[in-house]
């Protein structure tokens, strides 16, 4: 029984068994394309400036102010130019995702497509996958939930960390940003009671269904992020040391690092198929999306280059961690933790999109809005209740775990592979493993899903797509190319954030025994 809820803004045509409408015949590839492109939007869409804002929004988050570290994974040169040529292929695949979405709505007759949707029909193109064509939307809609959720994890510790901190150094806290001597430390509250401060209001602005009524809020997100990312560029190039002595390549084993925390930060894939479906003139998304990206990238390589050059080799997994504990750069933290406060709505709405729809569908439409709202409640809550249990994990962490954990170190099989230490130990443990190491966590899942999604697919997309009608053969060898970097960089990204996660968790727990002992 349809819902009385609008989710897409528009009518909700994505999976096959719906039409368009029953008195609207079905539009073929042969047909105009433009009355079909402009039939996506429609007059309630978002209008350019706000899905630029938009698309701002949902690329400028936590991951920028990781790249500084990424620069030291790569080197003062090689990390510059690798992250323009990830920018130069992101933008591609998402301007490939976008054309196969575009050919394949029209194709299938309908007004607009999903990610998920676009890799199902894609594959229905091919005689030998149109039978498992169902598993490609579930594999994309998978990734898609671990992707977004992921950064929705991460948003949550940001906040409260970042809160607690100005917190804790209210008291000390001087005007005097060239001299920290007198900030002093006042023990507060746990970090798990500023995610349950947080947790409602996260929870209000979920409720907002609607991409066109974010947009005034990721505004104001957008200018506080401005302001800070300024401040933040002002205290680097100030602060640039002489002579800079800096490797000009870092050490290849680091590089899988840099890797899945920079595919990490190109974290707009998710949203370039929902903002293009909402735009009110869709044809102009193309523009919206050189121009958009060309901004995140310029924003990308700058910060990560000047912020590597400002604090070297102590560079930390935040940015703002490096920066003077005087009231000006505390109201940075404050500004852009706002600016993350909002993100997270953005991000959480792919998420929405995938999970709530099917469950309201099963509904009838005295429930829907219950439903919809419950959903809503309990993905937020899992994205704050996973940080809490590890918390708890870490502090209940007794001498009697430090050494049951150490005999199983001493096991060959957790010696050879990496991976048996995080599966042997179960979910729990290994949520305790993972969230204290951020830096590797934005690694890791830049790595496993950033890459399958933004890389990977895409390109592979377009050859199943587009294959049996005169495709250049240069077009599929560099789709295969960007797919195989794609997966290298999967495999090696995320077998050495795995290793370096397991490394740093056994010296932690090596440190604390010696203070017990």
């Amino acid at each position: 029984m349809a819902s009385d809820i609008n989710y897409q803004d528009g009518p909700n045509f994505s999976r096959r068994d719906e039409s368009p409408a029953e008195d609207e015949p079905i539009r073929s590839p042969s047909s105009s394309r433009q009355s079909e492109y402009e039939r996506i939007g429609g007059r309630t869409g978002s209008s350019f400036f706000q899905t630029i804002i938009h698309l701002l929004k949902g690329n400028i988050g936590t991951g920028l102010l990781g790249l500084p570290l990424a620069g030291k994974n790569a080197g003062l040169v090689v990390g510059p130019l690798s992250l323009l040529a990830m920018g130069i292929v992101a933008v591609h695949c998402m301007n490939l995702l976008v054309k196969c979405a575009h050919h394949l709505s029209a194709k299938m007759g309908k007004p607009f497509l999903s990610y998920g949707d676009a890799v199902e029909y894609g594959m229905e193109n091919v005689s030998w996958l149109s039978r498992h064509s169902l598993w490609g939307r579930r594999v994309v809609n998978l990734f898609l939930n671990i992707t977004q959720l992921g950064f929705c994890c991460v948003y949550f510790v940001f906040l409260s960390d970042n809160v607690k901190q100005v917190v804790e150094t209210a008291n000390g806290t001087t005007g005097n940003c060239h001299n920290n001597e007198t900030a002093v430390i006042v023990p507060s509250y746990d970090s798990r009671l500023y995610m349950l401060f947080f947790l409602p209001f996260i929870i209000v602005l979920v409720f907002i269904r609607n991409l066109k009524y974010l947009a005034p809020l990721s505004f104001v997100a957008n200018l506080s992020m401005c302001v800070s990312l300024v401040l933040i560029y002002y205290y680097c190039l100030t602060n640039i040391p002489y002579p800079i002595n800096l490797p000009l390549a870092g050490r290849g084993v680091d590089y899988p690092l840099f890797f899945g925390t920079a595919i990490f930060a190109f974290e707009g894939i998710g949203v370039v198929l929902p903002l293009e479906n909402k735009m009110q003139n869709p044809k102009n998304f193309t523009m919206v999306l050189y121009l958009g990206m060309g901004i995140v990238t310029t924003l990308y390589i700058t910060l990560g280059t000047i912020g590597y050059i400002g604090f070297g080799e102590h560079i930390r997994g935040s940015i703002t961690l490096n920066l003077p504990l005087c009231w000006l750069y505390q109201t940075v933290k404050l500004l852009y933790s706002f600016g993350i406060y909002i993100t997270y709505a953005l991000q959480f709405y792919v998420s929405a999109e995938i999970l709530i729809p099917p469950a309201v569908a099963r509904c009838g439409p005295r429930w829907a809005l219950m439903v919809d709202l419950g959903i809503r409640v309990a993905l937020v809550c899992l994205t704050s209740s996973i940080l809490t249990a590890e918390r708890l994990l870490e502090i209940n962490f007794t001498e009697e775990h430090i050494k049951a954990r150490q005999r199983r170190e001493r096991d060959y099989c957790v010696r050879a592979c990496p991976c048996a230490l995080l599966m042997e130990s179960g979910m729990d443990s290994a949520l305790a493993i993972l969230i204290p190491e951020l830096d590797l966590v934005i690694s890791l899942v830049g790595s496993v899903s950033s890459s399958a999604l933004a890389l990977i697919i895409p390109p592979l997309l377009q050859i199943i797509t587009f294959h049996n009608e005169d495709m250049k053969p240069w077009v599929m060898v560099k789709d295969i190319v960007i797919s195989l970097i794609g997966f290298v960089g999967f495999v090696a990204g995320t077998y050495i954030s795995i290793q370096e996660i397991v490394a740093r968790n056994n010296n932690r727990h090596n440190s604390t025994l010696l203070q017990l002992l």
